[in-house]
């Protein structure tokens, strides 16, 4: 019964993630992706130290505070210094999750630490999940997805052309913001099943993999939503058939799968299709 709850958690997981992917992937904003959940590990373990606690919701809440303060840094560092974004990103990514490592080891050699299990956020544990679990998924998941879909013209007009959707009166920094908000919680809501070092594969490599077949933003996201679905149960049937496979590196290797695939035989932009053509 746990793996049903299981597969049904991560098929929601890598849907809503392809679906919000589809914006950070087309804004170019992979990196700060990746960055926000690499930050949020330094997150995990103060609010372990500090609460004493392993519950879920003292750690994702560590795990937000963190990932935003990530972001803030990237923009900080952006603006008052002569760095480029993807210099801060690069930059912010190794010290927060330098950080948060050294914060784990100390965790680990303290009394009671070796059982504290705070590892298992860098790859990501689902047999961890329980039906509780889930349900808090699932409701987040529900939510990002019924925003996105009430606000989808905006955020397409704020990633293709921002400065028009300024001059037409929409509040573009207010909706960057809050895309880059909803991105932040699915990586976080993701932390426990996949894992700080590979929730941005399942943010990225389902869009990417999108972007292979259409031009059209549409049909764009709808194809993201199906392959982060199918990566999320792909990964958590497989890992299920094989004792001690973790479930997270193998959904993020069945995202890749289904990217190589579609590289190699997507009928609009697939390398053979241009051999052909040539």
């Amino acid at each position: 019964m746990n793996t049903l709850y299981v597969l049904v958690g991560l098929t929601l997981l890598g849907a809503v993630s392809g679906l919000l992917g589809v914006f950070a992937y087309l804004k170019r904003k992979s990196l700060l992706s990746d960055t926000l959940a690499h930050a949020a590990l330094p997150g995990v373990c103060l609010a372990f130290l500090l609460t004493g606690s392993k519950h879920l919701g003292w750690l994702l809440t560590g795990a937000a505070i963190s990932g935003w303060a990530g972001v803030l840094a990237v923009s900080g560092i952006t603006r008052y210094s002569k760095l480029k974004e993807d210099s801060a990103m690069g930059l912010t990514l190794s010290i927060f999750f330098g950080f948060g490592i050294l914060l784990l080891t100390v965790i680990q050699k303290s009394a009671g630490g070796a059982q504290s299990g705070l590892d298992k956020f860098i790859f990501g544990s689902a047999a961890s999940i329980l039906p509780g679990d889930v349900m808090i998924l699932s409701v987040v998941c529900c939510l990002l997805t019924l925003l996105a879909l009430l606000l989808f013209k905006e955020f397409a007009m704020v990633t293709f052309d921002s400065l028009y959707a300024k001059s037409i009166g929409l509040p573009a920094g207010r909706l960057d913001l809050l895309l880059m908000g909803m991105i932040a919680l699915i990586v976080i809501a993701g932390l426990q099943a996949v894992g700080v070092v590979l929730m941005v594969a399942m943010l990225i490599t389902p869009a990417a993999t999108a972007r292979l077949y259409t031009d059209r933003l549409a049909v764009m996201v709808g194809l993201s939503v199906l392959f982060g679905a199918a990566s999320g149960a792909a990964g958590t049937c497989l890992s299920a058939q094989y004792e001690k496979m973790p479930t997270g590196p193998v959904m993020a290797l069945c995202a890749s799968g289904f990217f190589v695939l579609s590289l190699l035989f997507a009928p609009r932009h697939g390398l053979l299709r241009r051999v052909w053509g040539r």
